[in-house]
């Protein structure tokens, strides 16, 4: 939900002659001579910064970034701002969504390394990842109960608990949902104008899954696999079946079953390596010739390697399984 709302008046300094009588008239509103806005607020506290070319128009602010504060006064640059173009901004306290933890921009090196015994040859080369910008995601997967209230149906092959993730879902199914789920989110008020669910990107899911560890798991190498029970379902112990998300112990940002249980569908097409050197918001190939897209984090039925963080699997997405499923992002602006 959208809490208390700050107004500023941000303009590039080609723009800033036009407006000395709107800065005089409104109190609320600052004339800066950069194009953003100057957020104060509590360390940690996450924002959701927007933009207008009419203030006139109150339906026309559109989001541009959700920002966590570093500080308690932060900048807040638009370097998306063309020259000579002036707008309005405000950042808007954003109340955290539902079962959902913020990933601040950062980097992160994606893929494994050549000298781990059981990584598969398209882990690498081994990639240097810029994401430059903020996104919340899934705490759990998303669940039978989840997923039944928003498409009115169940299509797991493990029903009877709606706390189980969901399943023999396929990529455009996930997709839908998103979709669906945007809608009544952006209707009901509980997330701003220019802001999705979707699948995450492979490189965003990466990143969340790794929390900033750049080990075989987000708990450590583990090399004889001995602490991945504490972690993870997977063929050792879970009993050919899904379990209810959140049984095993969350990743370092608090994301369960990043490891195992099911198979996650993200957003790109599948390349048969990484694209190797230093990559900023990557999205994946523009295509598969094949067809195929992305899964990744292991699951019920696979293997304790088949569960690492750099581990890729891809399959088509009209396609179901019964140990496939996902969990969703919420961002601002295209991937």
């Amino acid at each position: 939900m959208l809490k208390k709302v700050v107004y500023y008046l941000a303009a590039i300094a080609s723009a800033v002659a036009a407006l000395p009588a709107l800065a005089q008239t409104s109190p609320a509103l600052d004339l800066h001579l950069y194009a953003g806005v100057n957020i104060a607020g509590n360390t940690g506290a996450v924002y959701t910064v927007q933009s207008t070319s009419d203030l006139a128009q109150t339906g026309s602010w559109t989001s541009l970034a959700f920002v966590q504060l570093p500080v308690t006064n932060y900048l807040y640059v638009d370097t998306s701002a063309a020259v000579g173009d002036h707008r309005f901004y405000r950042a808007v306290l954003q109340s955290t969504p539902t079962n959902m933890v913020f990933m601040p921009p950062g980097r992160f090196l994606m893929g494994s390394p050549s000298n781990d015994l059981v990584r598969s040859a398209d882990e690498g080369p081994q990639t240097a990842v810029i994401l430059s910008r903020g996104f919340w995601i899934g705490r759990y997967e998303v669940t039978q109960g989840e997923y039944l209230s928003i498409m009115n149906t169940n299509p797991s092959f493990f029903p009877g608990d709606l706390q189980r993730p969901v399943s023999s879902v396929s990529w455009l199914d996930a997709s839908n949902y998103c979709a669906k789920l945007t809608q009544q989110e952006l209707a009901a008020g509980r997330i701003p104008a220019g802001a999705a669910y979707r699948l995450p990107t492979e490189a965003e899911w990466e990143y969340a899954a790794r929390a900033g560890t750049s080990t075989r798991f987000s708990y450590g190498d583990d090399p004889d696999f001995s602490s991945l029970t504490n972690h993870a379902w997977y063929s050792v112990n879970a009993g050919l079946m899904i379990h209810p998300v959140g049984q095993k112990l969350p990743n370092p940002s608090g994301l369960y079953d990043t490891e195992g249980n099911v198979w996650e569908w993200c957003l790109d097409w599948y390349g048969a390596t990484l694209p190797g050197g230093v990559q900023v918001d990557p999205k994946g190939p523009l295509s598969n010739p094949q067809g195929l897209k992305v899964m990744r984090g292991g699951a019920y039925d696979y293997f304790d390697s088949d569960c690492r963080s750099a581990r890729r699997l891809f399959f088509h997405p009209v396609l179901t399984d019964a140990d496939l499923g996902f969990r969703v992002v919420l961002a601002v602006g295209p991937p």
